[in-house]
């Protein structure tokens, strides 16, 4: 393919790190971690997550590095790979074995979020596994990282975050293409084209070149006419920072129906962050009695499955909560990840097992999961942490999990599998009981009376204990526990 007929976004692609615009910050996290590779000391966190809005330079900035520091670039792309066994395929013979040249590797995986959880069942943990025994630094690219699916590639990588890029980055990008193609263009034709594209660099090169190519110059009268604005998705940041600094109505609503977020998860991203960026106490109180109706509606939609509802939602999350802002001055500030959600992912674990107690002991005990979850599971807890003894025996006698023994006991957990253990060994292996005692011979000598008659009492008393000892197992053994051998042992 000759040179011209090269798209533009390959033709200018970034060959340096420092051609790649207005990403100073995801360049100071990037770099470091990739210098400690090529010294030979891979950091902590083997791979690197970019995360931000389409166009914004993220493969630019992997392919600028790859050429600036002679690597040599593995890329997959979400349609090349999506199951475990592509992955294993290929990235992980990549990211194990060395390049036949000598050159060193650097390994992108574009486009994780487009992994499905379940059509491609295994890519995510395919991509954990490649992640833990890679010998070269993987870099994996998302527009949407905050899907509670790819948490596990949040917590092993490196999260580096990208902007959406501003007009004027974008205008400088296009003059230089334009001067280099030796395009006549006016400035506000690429004032136009850099609004329209909403900071994607990509979209904007692509609708430069179209103009250009078709007319043979870019002016403002063919920019207006053919370059159409884009219904771009928002981050979760950048929607709380269009939301907080709408100052009219229709604003404020596009910020919410743009959002790439589901209903539920973008009323967590607003109530956490409205103390952050509104200072006045009448301005917070108006924002909550907003969010508060947003929150009342969207309850009643899933009672009702009313979805005409939904426009009340907007209106009071998106033109409720922006407008309710009258004294407090816009700032700047860090938007912070809705505490509930991390909450609910850490508690996870504990939440399942709770269920699965749940369920278990509702089976036994001829009731409902809620009955045992309010009235039950409060007393076991208290039991399993004051007499593990005790808990012990109900843990063997309704056959509880060390998962669900662990969740009832806490600190006392281990405890209570000691003397579950010790139980165990009861029933597996029960004390024997004392033989029956032969009777004595009845032929005696005279020389031997005495003998005889302190054996017989002896014989006696060893048969009374016998038989008291039998009566007291039969007793026992009522409520007992029957062993491989037949025989019953009670652990009460």
């Amino acid at each position: 393919m000759s040179t011209r007929a090269l798209p533009w976004i390959i033709k200018y692609r970034p060959k340096r790190i420092a051609e790649v615009v207005d990403q100073e910050q995801a360049k100071k996290l990037f770099i470091p971690w990739l210098q400690q590779w090529l010294k030979g000391r891979p950091p902590e966190k083997k791979a690197a997550l970019f995360y931000g809005p389409a166009g914004c330079g993220k493969t630019s900035l992997v392919e600028a590095a790859a050429h600036e520091y002679n690597l040599e670039l593995i890329e997959m792309n979400a349609s090349d790979f999506r199951r475990k066994e592509d992955i294993e395929r290929i990235a992980k013979v990549a990211a194990t074995q060395m390049s036949l040249f000598g050159r060193k590797k650097i390994i992108l995986l574009d486009e994780v979020d487009g992994i499905s959880g379940t059509a491609d069942k295994g890519g995510l943990d395919a991509i954990l596994e490649l992640i833990n025994h890679t010998k070269h630094p993987i870099v994996m690219t998302a527009n949407d990282p905050w899907d509670q699916k790819l948490k596990p590639l949040r917590d092993a990588a490196l999260m580096v975050p990208f902007n959406r890029l501003p007009e004027h980055a974008v205008i400088e990008v296009l003059r230089r293409i334009c001067n280099a193609e030796g395009i006549y263009c006016e400035s506000e034709a690429l004032t136009i084209i850099a609004k329209r594209s909403e900071g994607d660099l990509r979209s904007a090169i692509n609708d430069l070149q179209a103009i250009a190519e078709g007319y043979g110059k870019v002016t403002k009268e063919l920019a207006e006419s053919l370059v159409v604005s884009r219904d771009r998705e928002y981050n979760p940041f950048e929607t709380l920072r269009a939301l907080f600094t709408s100052k009219y109505a229709w604003q404020a609503k596009r910020a919410i129906s743009h959002s790439n977020l589901d209903y539920d998860t973008l009323l967590q991203w607003i109530n956490e962050n409205i103390p952050l960026q509104y200072s006045d106490p009448e301005d917070v109180w108006r924002a909550y009695e907003a969010l508060a109706k947003a929150d009342v509606y969207y309850g009643r939609i899933w009672k009702t499955i009313s979805w005409d509802l939904l426009a009340y939602v907007f209106d009071m999350a998106g033109p409720g909560v922006a407008l309710s802002r009258k004294k407090s001055k816009f700032r700047w500030v860090k938007y912070q990840f809705p505490q509930k959600i991390l909450l609910m992912a850490r508690t996870k674990e504990a939440r399942e097992v709770r269920e699965a107690l749940a369920a278990h002991l509702a089976s036994h005990l001829h009731t409902s999961k809620a009955t045992v979850k309010n009235d039950v599971i409060p007393f076991l807890m208290v039991i399993f942490r004051h007499r593990p003894d005790y808990a012990a025996r109900i843990a063997i006698g309704y056959n509880l999990t060390e998962r669900m023994i662990k969740y009832l006991a806490g600190p006392a957990a281990s405890e209570v599998l000691e003397h579950v253990r010790k139980l165990m060994l009861r029933i597996e292996k029960p004390t024997p009981i004392t033989a029956r005692t032969t009777k004595p011979s009845t032929q005696t000598t005279p020389t031997t009376t005495t003998t005889t008659a302190t054996t017989s009492v002896t014989t006696s008393t060893s048969t009374r204990t016998y038989r008291t000892r039998r009566v007291t197992s039969r007793r026992r053994t009522s409520k007992g526990t029957k062993t491989s051998s037949g025989r019953q042992t009670t652990l009460f």
